[in-house]
């Protein structure tokens, strides 16, 4: 039997160690490589290319999402199924938006899981039904709310997206230098178009801006539709 090999990009170490020895007792599913951020993500996916990356959205350095739509820009084939805690429509939306094949909450079932796997890789969609019931259909997520007001403001490109990231996630221009690997200067330079493109001029507004817009994950959900 063709076993589905599988990517896991989590940052808890614990949770992923947990989905590695739980997915490993499948016998139709091999698990082929393990991510603790969403740059690594990326990377391994290009590398061992898995017929799927299974992510949840809230990781370092590079969020789900991006690290979704960079898989997919350079490995179409790979399936990429997202596994969060959270299913509020701005997570989900952006998810779709990116082109991702599957979204299950970590609140479901293994069996959910499972049959997540089973169904993007052979090709299909999968959204749990609660995702599907509360946003629409077949993980079509209609509607103003949330998201797309954040999306018609939003006109970063990839990299200010990752600056923005990072400073939304505490990082000083220093440290956003160091990980991105560019100097002081550029990532000033990002910082103040992030800043003219928003029409936000203080930290705390870009932190609450990403928050809104989806690009980190805010540990209250519930505060999102305050902040977009």
């Amino acid at each position: 039997m063709k076993r589905t090999t599988i990517l896991l990009a989590e940052d808890h170490e614990m949770v992923r160690e947990g989905l590695r020895k739980i997915l490993g007792l499948e016998g139709d599913f091999e698990v082929i490589g393990e991510a603790k951020d969403g740059r690594e993500a990326v990377q391994l996916a290009k590398k061992l290319a898995p017929a799927v990356l299974v992510m949840d959205l809230a990781m370092p350095l590079l969020n789900g999402w991006e690290a979704a739509r960079r898989v997919l820009e350079s490995k179409p084939a790979v399936r990429v199924l997202i596994l969060s805690a959270h299913g509020e429509p701005v997570y989900v939306r952006r998810a779709v938006e990116a082109g991702v094949a599957g979204f299950v909450l970590k609140q479901n079932s293994l069996r959910d899981l499972c049959a997540a796997i089973r169904t993007v890789a052979a090709g299909a969609s999968f959204f749990v039904p609660e995702l599907s019931s509360r946003h629409g259909r077949n993980g079509c997520f209609s509607g103003s709310h949330g998201v797309n007001g954040a999306r018609a403001k939003l006109e970063l490109s990839a990299r200010e997206r990752e600056v923005l990231q990072l400073i939304a996630e505490g990082n000083a221009n220093k440290q956003t230098a160091a990980e991105l690997g560019i100097a002081i200067k550029t990532v000033e330079k990002h910082r103040g178009r992030i800043m003219e493109k928003l029409g936000i001029h203080e930290t705390a507004g870009l932190t609450r801006y990403a928050i809104g817009a989806g690009i980190v994950e805010n540990e209250d959900p519930s505060l999102v539709w305050r902040q977009v």
